[in-house]
């Protein structure tokens, strides 16, 4: 497309490109099967997700939803049944890997989830349908958090960098001098400290998920406010990461300097920057995703150079994400 382009280049939407990259990588790295195997079980989380989160936030979590409305269908959807179809499709792919992670093959993830499970199974802690469940759940909750959430994460990167071609510059600068015929590696990306800047000042103005949500087990106090058990409390993360009182008057600013000393530095409170959450429900495949984000990030400045395409419209859709609604449109052209 970019040689079709020419000098003038051509717009590209990217956000739906990189979600067939995550979901390429994560089914690789974590289940070691290609995108193409698992594109139904992608589509199927998706369709779920639109479901689930057809109505505003504040309706649709727990079983807050069935509360109030009644129901958990939606339009011509019903969620029950499309969690059923998605359920099989991923134990069918799980079956086909069973014996393969039994014999120890298979060095990844899904090898482990299955390994964990049988050892339970043995000790006769757990029946069949519990073995099932928390594999399939397991596997679930990898694919949905290692696909849409990066993909998210390294659009928004693009949409800030494309308004930013100084910090494109600086990028391509680190990738010469830090990675080795410009490819990032196991000993390079630990040095790329401008791309880092960029990936932690775009995941504090747009955190993969919006919300963190806890329900107090006993009553507790926070400052002046006393919690009942069992009440919820929801932390609207971009609140957080936007307070002018945290983050100084230019908080709304995309100024990735401000984390040239790291977190503890940035910030009045450093651990009020959450985009992975924190304590010990930290995301655990923050790491993973980091990396991620740094290679791709990486891969396409150093091989493009890049504007916001006219066509771009500036809508972040506060979901289950915190996705561009109309997708990510750049100006591309090569290097």
């Amino acid at each position: 497309m970019v040689k079709k382009g020419g000098e003038m280049g051509c717009d590209i939407r990217v956000d739906e490109d990189l979600k067939d990259v995550t979901g390429d990588i994560i089914a690789r790295a974590c289940f070691g099967s290609s995108f193409s195997k698992g594109k139904t079980i992608f589509s199927m989380i998706r369709d779920l997700l639109i479901a689930i989160t057809r109505r505003s936030v504040l309706f649709r979590f727990n079983g807050f939803t069935d509360m109030v409305f009644g129901s958990k269908k939606h339009g011509d959807v019903n969620i029950d049944e499309l969690e059923k179809k998605l359920d099989s499709s991923i134990w069918e792919t799980v079956k086909e890997r069973e014996m393969e992670c039994v014999e120890g093959d298979k060095k990844d993830v899904m090898q482990l989830i299955l390994a964990g499970a049988m050892r339970s199974c043995d000790g006769n802690l757990w029946d069949k349908s519990a073995y099932r469940r928390f594999v399939v759940d397991n596997c679930k909750n990898i694919y949905f958090a290692g696909h849409e959430s990066t993909a998210v994460s390294v659009s928004w990167c693009l949409m800030f960098l494309a308004l930013n071609p100084t910090w494109q510059n600086r990028i391509r600068d680190e990738i010469l001098s830090s990675c080795k015929n410009g490819i990032p590696d196991e000993e390079s990306i630990p040095n790329l400290k401008t791309v880092t800047m960029v990936v932690q000042e775009t995941m504090r103005l747009y955190p993969p998920a919006p919300l963190v949500m806890r329900e107090a087990s006993a009553d507790i106090r926070l400052g002046n406010l006393v919690v009942p058990k069992g009440v919820c409390i929801w932390t609207l993360i971009p609140t957080l990461h936007r307070d002018p009182e945290i983050w100084g008057a230019d908080a709304n600013e995309f100024k990735p300097e401000r984390f040239s000393e790291g977190i503890s530095k940035a910030c009045k409170y450093p651990q009020l920057y959450i985009p992975f959450g924190l304590g010990p429900r930290q995301c655990l495949g923050k790491n993973f995703a980091m990396m991620e984000i740094k290679v791709l990030v990486s891969l396409i400045v150093s091989k493009f150079s890049f504007t916001l395409s006219p066509t771009y419209q500036h809508s972040p859709n506060y979901k289950l994400l915190v996705e561009p609604q109309p997708g990510v449109v750049i100006r591309v052209v090569g290097q």
